[in-house]
């Protein structure tokens, strides 16, 4: 298995890169119809819209001038997807019982990633989740929050690892804050330092 990450260029999805979006997700959407609008809807508007509608939402979203989330390119080729925005954009989240706010600090959530088959496992969540974090810096956001996943034993197959898992977010400096759930931690990452514990990143 390759672990190592390649160089990478990350853009904000926005409609220049809408194409590029579609280009990764294809015709399900990433899957079952998704187009990353699970957190951003109630179960019965999914559902509804599943496929074309959620892509339609999206795509409203996307020009409406809002950034939904980070794109990853290798040699021009989109491979990969991180959603991150503020947690208000995400109803789903309060509707959520394990997953509820912390405390009444405003903060920006990373909620999934969407990594190209054949570039799982070699570093690029992790390589997103920076990016993603630049992202948040640059929009003057101050706390950003992760709802990762925690197998209890053994490693989790590809199609339930979309919220990341919690080794990816200690990676990048992320801290637990709260666990509500045995295998579902909120982790936090102070993009102010003098609130942020001192963590050594990987190379």
């Amino acid at each position: 298995m390759d672990t190592t990450c390649l160089p990478h260029d990350f853009r904000p999805l926005t409609p220049a890169t809408w194409d590029d979006f579609t280009t990764l997700f294809g015709e399900r959407g990433a899957c079952g119809g998704c187009w990353c609008m699970w957190w951003r809807l109630t179960r019965p508007e999914f559902e509804r819209n599943k496929g074309e509608g959620n892509r339609a939402a999206m795509q409203a979203i996307v020009e409406s001038g809002e950034v939904p989330g980070i794109l990853a390119y290798h040699q021009a080729e989109p491979v990969g997807w991180c959603a991150v925005a503020p947690r208000e954009r995400f109803a789903r989240l309060a509707r959520s019982r394990i997953l509820q706010p912390v405390d009444d600090r405003p903060v920006w959530s990373v909620v999934c990633f969407f990594i190209r088959k054949d570039f799982r496992r070699r570093g690029l969540s992790l390589a997103l989740l920076r990016a993603a974090l630049d992202h948040v810096r640059r929009s003057r956001g101050d706390v950003v929050e992760g709802y990762p996943v925690e197998p209890k034993d053994g490693r989790l197959p590809d199609a339930f690892v979309w919220p990341g898992l919690a080794a990816t977010f200690r990676a990048a400096g992320f801290t637990e804050v709260a666990r509500r759930s045995p295998t579902r931690p909120v982790m936090r990452y102070c993009l102010t330092p003098q609130e942020r514990p001192e963590t050594t990143l990987p190379g």
